[in-house]
């Protein structure tokens, strides 16, 4: 594959902006397939959707959830992108590339932590008012 500048990969069109769409699917392809935080992600996503469904949450409530489980997607996928980074540049054991396999997942383990905290703010009151 001959190389190309910067410049000629940055041009601007639409060619550009649906090779970018497609660059992001293969990204999110990937995690899928191949992260299993990732696939806990997405089954998370499916029962909040249907537990939202089910309970009638309100349209914040749903504004709130669906920002949260995108944010938490996100993270993962930045947590991902990190790990392959740190992969290819050493696969030898190396404790900074430790600090920064571990510190990129504890971000998205204390992100999903507040997204459960406060899904038990959202869902716990619909809940209790099912036996109230």
């Amino acid at each position: 594959m001959p190389m190309m500048s910067r410049e000629d990969r940055k041009k601007k069109g639409i060619n550009r902006f649906f090779n970018s769409i497609n660059y992001s699917m293969a990204g999110l392809r990937y995690a899928y397939k191949n992260e299993q935080s990732m696939t806990i992600h997405v089954s998370i996503t499916a029962a909040i959707i249907i537990l939202g469904i089910i309970l009638d949450i309100s349209r914040l409530e749903w504004i709130i959830c669906i920002f949260l489980l995108g944010i938490i997607m996100a993270t993962e996928l930045i947590n991902t992108a990190l790990e392959a980074v740190v992969d290819l540049i050493t696969q030898d054991y190396h404790p900074l590339a430790k600090i920064a396999k571990d510190t990129a997942s504890a971000a998205v383990f204390v992100f999903s932590l507040v997204a459960v905290i406060i899904g038990g703010i959202i869902f716990i009151p619909h809940v209790l008012d099912l036996f109230m």
